[in-house]
């Protein structure tokens, strides 16, 4: 592999990768379902093919809440809906969001920026995040992505992010970090107190869990036209992978012409 000359900076892309998905215990499934008189709601929707795991588990949350497995099992409830998207439909329109939360998806986002990380932490409900640490983690390579907004700018931009990866190069070596003995506790103060001076800007990776609610909201929210650029590129891609993996749970949303992603049901 042909090494990157130490003065040219390493230009970067966003990458989404969905990393987990809910699971089915459809045995655990069939014990409940037996005992309150519904597995006729198991087996039809197996006949129907593979299970999608993430629409069963709201189905099976949103049915248990109202006993709707079959007419006749709840006195009150005359009409059952078979059809699955219709049923979704109708928990969408009614904004029945609690039974959303069941399904949670996680996601490696590769190569984002901490702007970007430091705008999705605000979404804590419904999420989890683990971002890699600069306080453990040496800059000793800092990739970076010169937004279209900078393009105009783009050699000064190069120039300024070169100076400061070799500052932390430089820096580390004046500070002895790499001196045989230093202790571990000596290097992780260094590198804390080095990110100090890293930009904003730089690429970092961090994985993001989310449960459909959440989900979205956030892709409504960031890919909105007044979102920050870099989260409405790479909201755009979750919402693909979402308008895939649970087609029936995000059926409402729509992508405009302006990239935006806007669902018929909002505040679900």
């Amino acid at each position: 592999m042909t090494e990157r000359p130490a003065d040219t900076l390493r230009e970067t892309t966003p990458s989404v990768h969905l990393i987990a998905r809910p699971s089915l215990d459809l045995d655990g499934m069939r014990a409940y379902l037996e005992d309150v008189g519904g597995a006729s709601w198991l087996d039809r929707r197996l006949e129907e093919g593979d299970p999608n795991a993430a629409e069963m588990i709201v189905e099976f949350g949103g049915r248990a809440c109202y006993r709707s497995w079959e007419p006749g099992l709840n006195p009150n409830v005359t009409r059952v809906r078979t059809d699955r998207r219709e049923y979704f439909e109708n928990i969408l329109r009614s904004a029945h969001g609690s039974v959303l939360e069941h399904a949670s998806f996680s996601f490696a986002l590769r190569n984002v920026s901490r702007v970007f990380t430091h705008e999705l932490v605000r979404h804590r409900a419904g999420s989890a995040f683990s971002q890699e640490s600069l306080r453990y983690v040496r800059l000793t390579d800092i990739g970076f992505r010169v937004p279209p907004a900078l393009e105009p700018v783009r050699d000064q931009v190069i120039s300024l992010v070169e100076q400061l990866e070799e500052f932390q190069a430089s820096a580390a070596d004046a500070l002895g970090v790499e001196d045989d003995g230093v202790p571990f506790h000596v290097k992780k103060e260094i590198t804390s107190a080095l990110r100090r001076l890293a930009p904003i800007g730089l690429s970092t990776d961090i994985v993001w869990t989310a449960n459909v609610r959440t989900l979205r909201h956030v892709i409504e929210m960031r890919t909105a036209e007044g979102a920050e650029e870099e989260l409405r590129l790479v909201f755009d891609m979750v919402a693909r992978v979402m308008k895939e993996e649970a087609p029936n749970l995000f059926q409402d949303f729509g992508r405009q012409d302006d990239g935006s992603w806007v669902p018929q049901f909002r505040k679900v």
